[in-house]
């Protein structure tokens, strides 16, 4: 947390927090709280979406909202936003570190060289969506990277692992057939990005599928072409297989 934030924090009167599009890493709820001297109102997707009671409170009060990563990212809350400054209540935003920017640093990709994020859901009975399958081909065939968000249902204590996300592709390719996921396709995790414990791979879907990424939150990252230097730094920094470089 930025010296900013913990500051901004320190002098509201009311904080709100929804973590349930993302969650803390080598931290809690608890642990902010106790850095910053303040309880905070925990808030379910509805009361983000749907509810007004921050707004409410912020026409009396000095309110903040917290959110794991950067709140305007992926899931965005740019609709609170608007609505608080609908009815006269300025806003100011504090950013936070986002998996966007940080999984291709810590993998040493280039970050310009990435296409369309995509996200896998949870498979479920009749919902098992191929356009993820087919955004992260259609970066592929232009050269560019994919980084590979995976869900979340925090209310139900379940976050989508690196492995699931690799059995996810490879049913993907079982049904679409269109050569994406192949037996050398190389296929990059991160878990835990900015943790004291973050940890970081890069393999074959084999590989991947057999590799143990410990505790969420992970993310995958799907390589289009890759610059020499990038080559290098997922041998040395995530453990590809040496032969990617030797290709490049």
């Amino acid at each position: 947390m930025s010296l900013r934030a913990l500051t901004e924090l320190r002098s509201c009167d009311v904080i709100y927090g929804e973590f349930y599009t993302s969650k803390l890493v080598n931290s809690s709820v608890e642990d902010l709280e106790s850095l910053i001297g303040k309880k905070i109102v925990r808030l379910k997707r509805a009361d983000v979406e749907e509810g007004e009671e921050m707004i409410l409170a912020a026409k009396e009060k000095k309110v903040a909202f917290v959110t794991a990563g950067d709140t305007m990212a992926a899931t965005t809350h740019v609709d609170i936003r608007l609505r608080a400054e609908e009815d006269q209540v300025p806003t100011r935003l504090v950013h936070g570190t986002s998996i966007f920017s940080a999984a291709s640093s810590v993998l040493g990709l280039q970050p310009y060289k990435f296409g369309r994020t995509v996200t896998l859901p949870f498979p479920e009975p009749g919902y098992v969506p191929l356009s993820p399958y087919e955004r992260i081909l259609e970066n592929k065939e232009r050269g560019l990277h994919t980084l590979v968000l995976l869900d979340i249902r925090e209310e139900e204590g379940r976050y989508m692992t690196s492995q699931q996300a690799v059995q996810w592709l490879l049913d993907a390719e079982a049904r679409a057939g269109c050569g994406l996921i192949r037996d050398d396709t190389i296929i990059c995790s991160a878990a835990r990005v900015g943790g004291s414990d973050e940890k970081v791979a890069a393999g074959y879907p084999k590989q991947m599928l057999d590799m143990d990424m410990g505790a969420p939150l992970h993310t995958l990252v799907i390589p289009g072409k890759l610059h020499f230097m990038e080559a290098m730094a997922l041998v040395m920094l995530a453990g590809a297989p040496k032969e990617i470089s030797d290709e490049e």
